[in-house]
């Protein structure tokens, strides 16, 4: 009976590691390309704000024109024009706040119906079988994708809201109590809450972005991660090598030579 139980101890310690082995392998490609999108996107982030601080971006070159904005604004008496330009920014955000609740209800109810996506997607081309958790795993983070998406957008609604009240309490030309000093402070400072507003939004459309890569996790786990890269090369070129950031940086001004007159 010792023997026995000596053996049967053995074959199930075994099989144990055996299917602990296979499961571990089966599921290291996946958690090799969750951490690759991970630090794809939380390494590009750091890397834009690092690099923006000393290189021309589309972030700092419009806050730079923000702050010629603000200083344009004080010098008029109506300022509806400006409040419009918040207002419809403030739109924006709200925009994509709306259309991220929409998303989420839409992996809910592909959560609830798992069972039917996962045999869909066993249907299409090129497509890697999956269990059914691991499908339920995939939809949880592109869920958590977009939590982070509504978030940022709607904290990036208040901080437009912020603005608003900002340029409401500017104070007037005919003031004749307030400095230029503190006019330039209150201009920097206006300049730089819609600024930090505007970051919010980045976030939220990077979210997307990676949202999308995220669609390719279920395909392949290794295409999920030449997807996750090549957001990172379109956010990169866009942000920092865009022929719209040519343009606001530097516009040459064209010169025109006043006509001589003929001499007869």
């Amino acid at each position: 009976l010792e023997r026995l139980f000596i053996i049967c101890r053995g074959y199930n310690r075994s099989s144990l590691q055996g299917a602990c082995m296979s499961i571990s392998e089966d599921y290291l490609h996946h958690l090799i390309a969750a951490c690759w999108f991970v630090l794809c996107w939380a390494g590009y982030t750091r890397y834009a704000h690092v690099k923006g601080r000393t290189t021309p971006c589309l972030a700092s070159v419009l806050h730079l024109y923000r702050e010629d904005w603000m200083r344009r604004m004080l010098l008029r008496e109506n300022r509806i024009a400006d409040a419009n330009v918040i207002g419809n920014l403030e739109r924006n955000a709200s925009f994509f706040a709306s259309s991220t609740l929409i998303i989420l209800a839409g992996i809910l109810t592909v959560l609830g119906a798992s069972e039917r996506a996962v045999s869909l997607l066993a249907d299409l081309p090129f497509v890697q079988s999956a269990s059914r958790g691991m499908s339920e795993v995939k939809l949880l983070c592109l869920g958590v994708v977009f939590v982070y998406a509504f978030f940022t957008f709607s904290w990036c609604m208040r901080q437009y809201n912020f603005a608003a009240v900002l340029v409401g309490s500017a104070p007037m030309i005919g003031e004749r109590h307030v400095t230029e000093q503190e006019r330039k402070a209150f201009a920097e400072r206006t300049a730089r809450v819609i600024s930090m507003a505007a970051n919010q939004f980045n976030y939220g459309l990077r979210a997307y972005y990676f949202g999308m890569a995220n669609l390719a996790w279920f395909i392949n786990p290794w295409f999920f991660m030449l997807v996750s890269a090549g957001v990172v090369v379109v956010l990169y070129r866009r942000e920092f090598h865009s022929d719209v950031l040519e343009v606001m940086v530097y516009t040459q001004t064209p010169t025109f030579e006043p006509a001589k007159e003929k001499v007869e």
